[in-house]
């Protein structure tokens, strides 16, 4: 007769792929092997998709290993008493965190997801998503490079568009239109640091494996239907017809977000392209909406919240950031003019 061990199975669960993960992540080695045929028309696909996994394969690793740190070391009192709160402060604190966790826009991923679960408002969530991408540290040093001291405006621009659709989410969150934020403890509640204090070295690494697969099966096959997206655009679609249509017009501007939209990969690769954007282009305001609009439309980013955090909440980020995106990015033009 068999014994069944309901904590083992629920211990040997906890590090199991998920089926959606499996399809997603079998269908994404088939098209990486497809591209390895001797075939011409396959050879822009290879290079594109080589390209971007040596571009942002440690990003998101990053990011799944930190949310896993997250998962185990940091309490759930913690991040609620500064970022649960309902208020401008909390959003703050979201713009701070990302600047220091994140380097790529899909490596926050996981840790947004991870906040949000640990007691995160939705207003944080939204800041520290929008804001990460761009006002990172590695980012910044990257930007600066590019532009100069025009990567202030970048940053600068990007922190307070994060700040206001924050301010927004927080606003519809008090009327009822979005899901609401998680529950979260009182703010006076102490911090426990129990797992700090009282450290195991093989406990740490079975929790932290833990939350790293559990992140893993909510966010990865996400990045990796995006990630197939955007290389097969970045492949068949030549770069030059994009740039022979960025004008700094209103109507450039709008065909830049509905580029961006469709190509967004990373941070750091969508850098570059800006600066070739600007370099044909000569005003800022263009490459700003091919960085912003990124993200603030991304489907990867839209998807995981959709299916994390709320419909609701996702429907309303592209409705909140479009528009202050296309704004800021015609007043660079308009004011800055050409360079």
């Amino acid at each position: 007769m068999s014994h069944s061990h309901p904590q083992h199975d629920k211990s040997a669960s906890s590090f199991q792929l998920d089926r959606k993960l499996k399809v997603v992540g079998i269908i994404f080695l088939l098209v990486l092997a497809i591209s390895y045929l001797p075939f011409p028309f396959l050879t822009a696909l290879h290079k594109t998709l080589v390209s971007y996994i040596s571009m942002i394969w440690w990003a998101i690793l990053l990011g799944l290993v930190l949310g896993g740190l997250i998962e185990y070391f940091v309490p759930t009192e913690f991040v609620s008493k500064y970022l649960g709160e309902k208020s401008l402060r909390s959003l703050f604190y979201a713009v701070v965190s990302g600047f220091l966790l994140s380097a790529c826009s899909h490596g926050i991923l996981a840790l947004a997801i991870e906040l949000h679960k640990k007691g995160a408002n939705n207003g944080s969530v939204i800041t520290f998503l929008l804001a990460a991408p761009w006002a990172n540290l590695p980012v910044t040093i990257l930007l600066f490079g590019f532009f100069g001291l025009k990567a202030f405006l970048f940053i600068g621009a990007a922190m307070l568009i994060a700040l206001i659709t924050g301010r927004l989410y927080l606003l519809l969150e008090s009327m009822n239109l979005i899901e609401p934020s998680p529950s979260s403890p009182s703010s006076s509640e102490d911090v426990s640091w129990d797992k700090f204090k009282n450290f195991n070295p093989k406990e740490a690494l079975v929790g932290v494996s833990k939350g790293v697969i559990s992140l893993t099966n909510m966010v990865l096959w996400w990045i990796l239907l995006g990630f197939l997206v955007a290389a097969v655009i970045g492949a068949y679609v030549p770069h030059s017809i994009f740039m022979n249509y960025f004008g700094p017009s209103l109507k450039g501007i709008i065909l830049t977000l509905l580029v961006a939209t469709i190509i967004e990969v990373c941070s750091e690769g969508s850098a570059p392209i800006a600066f070739e954007i600007y370099k044909q282009v000569g005003t800022i305001g263009n490459p700003f909406v091919f960085l912003m609009a990124g993200v603030a439309t991304d489907y990867t980013e839209i998807g995981l919240l959709w299916t994390n955090v709320g419909k609701r909440v996702a429907i309303w980020l592209p409705i909140l950031t479009v528009p202050q995106v296309l704004l800021v990015g015609y007043a660079f033009n308009w004011f800055l003019g050409s360079s």
